[in-house]
């Protein structure tokens, strides 16, 4: 398994991908190949992420063959890379654990699972400094499909077994780093419910074009990174044509950039990709989007703040 280092300039690069939606192999999934080769030729990227979506299963003829097929690109770029998986991954004719056991044994792959915690693909990575010590962590959580209540409509949430998981490795990796919380990023799929309360209340950066798709259930993810005190950044995918960030209570709440072009978005709002730049001992990150035209959108300001819905 590859290890994940700082560069000697003290940089870390993540290519975040999210929704590609990948189905059979046609024309509009090649179109998705192309771009995320576009991105990795110009951003050479220590890490790939995918956040979710890899594929559609409901319309895969073989859901397997479609998920090795999307992480293709990644596998043949030698970039070491992660996943985690969201709602439309595992609808129909194929379960989550079938699809973990397939990212379990890719070529590069990173991802990982935790037994006895809720969901498929909980686990966090580090990135070490040039003596291979701890210097960041990235959390990766399964943020599920839907509702498994009755009573409640709508999307999964992470559960209260996921968040003892993370608290308990975030203690664990603090206690090894001296007492001090290392510096943190979070991935899924779902935005959590402060991704609405963050476009009402704070400055952000990007676009919404529609509703925050969150679950109705806030199972109190955010409050325990906020008292944690490590995790800088969340970065999510799912609602195809936001790509707004804002920061409450000292955390960056970030969508991707819908990297994959069969499924629904918008017209003039290309596809592309998020790019995420950590700096050894620093809690703070730089990221921009790339887009499928070769344009970099770095969202800080101007006519990009706060566009309507």
């Amino acid at each position: 398994m590859p290890s994940l280092r700082f560069r000697e300039d003290g940089t870390f690069t993540i290519v975040q991908f999210t929704d590609l939606h990948w189905k059979n192999g046609d024309e509009k999934d090649l179109q998705t190949r192309s771009l995320m080769e576009l991105v990795l030729k110009e951003e050479a990227p220590d890490l790939i992420v995918f956040t979710g979506d890899l594929i559609y299963s409901e319309n895969c003829e073989d859901p397997k063959q479609s998920l090795r097929e999307v992480v293709r690109t990644a596998e043949e770029s030698g970039i070491p890379w992660a996943a985690v998986f969201g709602n439309h991954d595992s609808e129909v004719t194929i379960t989550r654990s079938e699809l973990l056991d397939a990212l379990l044994t890719s070529k590069n792959g990173l991802s990982g699972h935790t037994p006895n915690v809720s969901g498929y693909g909980n686990y966090a990575l580090t990135v070490g400094d040039n003596d291979g010590k701890a210097a960041a962590a990235l959390y990766f959580l399964d943020s599920g499909d839907y509702s498994d209540l009755p009573n409640v409509d709508g999307y999964a949430w992470i559960k209260r077994d996921q968040i003892e998981w993370y608290e308990a490795e975030s203690q664990r990796l603090e206690k090894m780093n001296g007492g001090t919380p290392l510096p943190s990023l979070a991935f899924f799929h779902i935005p959590l419910r402060e991704y609405a309360d963050v476009w009402e209340r704070q400055p952000c950066f990007g676009h919404k074009h529609e509703n925050v798709c969150s679950s109705q259930i806030n199972s109190g993810f955010f409050e325990a990174m906020v008292k944690r005190g490590d995790v800088v950044g969340t970065f999510v995918g799912h609602d195809h044509i936001n790509d707004y960030w804002g920061e409450m209570f000292g955390i960056r709440l970030c969508y991707g950039r819908a990297s994959g072009y069969n499924t629904y978005g918008k017209e003039g709002f290309n596809h592309g990709a998020r790019v995420i730049r950590l700096t050894k001992g620093e809690r703070q990150f730089e990221s921009w989007l790339r887009l499928d035209d070769g344009v970099i959108d770095r969202q800080t300001g101007g006519n990009q703040e706060r566009k309507g819905d």
